[in-house]
């Protein structure tokens, strides 16, 4: 029996890295899944006949998580297209580092919309879908820089803590519903993006993890694959920290 059998999972910011390895997971085990992506179309497209060759549903949508009215379309779309929203995972992000003293407005801001203001968007989309249901698990990636914070990220830390206050007040608010709100909190994931970094650099960092390893995109989509799944049916308003032991 696969764990996600027959359900349909919204996950944004899917078309690369930590995101496209949740979609990939989600459909390996049996969910229909709809996700979207902001610019990489055809990426995207290949996604989509790679989720729909394991047996199920899946759809790409090009959709600015950050807008409102966006968010609330894809919900609507999302619902007439699979008929149920069953899991939401908010993972779209972006970082735009920078000490204090020298971050810009602009790019304060652009990481609070891009990050924070996605994840209201959406639950607040599918929220209307999941009462009906009744039921409905709810999946926000922080980081584990949103726990502890990071010199040069105020702006990302910032945004991810915020994911957390959040997502434990939707829980409280939620719950008697059935509707479950958790949060995924990532240490260093090793994907495309930090593959471009220097190797002795990243080395020193798996070196202080205790692992001794940095994660991967399936790490952390094994994480949310519980969460979405019947097994954490009586688990709300956590955090997970995926981080190999970083912050312990």
């Amino acid at each position: 029996m696969k764990l996600l059998e027959g359900k349909t999972a919204i996950v944004t910011g899917a078309s690369r890295g930590i995101g496209k390895g949740i979609a990939q997971e989600f459909a390996k085990q049996g969910a229909n899944v709809a996700f979207t992506y902001s610019s990489s179309e055809w990426p995207a497209k290949e996604l989509e006949k790679e989720l729909v060759a394991f047996g199920v549903k899946a759809k790409a949508y090009k959709s600015d998580a950050a807008s409102f009215s966006a968010a609330q379309e894809l919900a609507d779309e999302v619902t007439k297209e699979f008929g149920a929203i069953d899991i939401l995972v908010n993972n779209a992000g972006i970082t735009k580092d920078n000490l204090l003293m020298r971050i810009s407005e602009e790019d304060f801001d652009k990481v609070i919309e891009v990050n924070l203001k996605s994840v209201f968007n959406m639950t607040k989309a599918v929220q209307r879908t999941m009462l009906k249901q009744r039921k409905g698990s709810i999946i926000n990636m922080s980081s584990v820089v949103g726990v502890k914070g990071n010199a040069g990220q105020t702006n990302y830390a910032a945004s991810k803590a915020g994911i957390i206050g959040f997502s434990k007040s939707v829980a409280l608010e939620l719950g008697s519903r059935n509707i479950r709100s958790n949060v995924v909190a990532p240490g260093f994931i090793e994907t495309e993006m930090t593959g471009a970094l220097d190797e002795k650099v990243v080395q020193g960092w798996r070196d202080a993890i205790p692992l001794k390893r940095g994660g991967n995109p399936e790490d952390i989509a094994n994480a949310c694959v519980f969460l979405g799944s019947d097994m954490s049916a009586y688990i709300t308003g956590q955090v997970l920290q995926v981080d190999g032991g970083m912050l312990t």
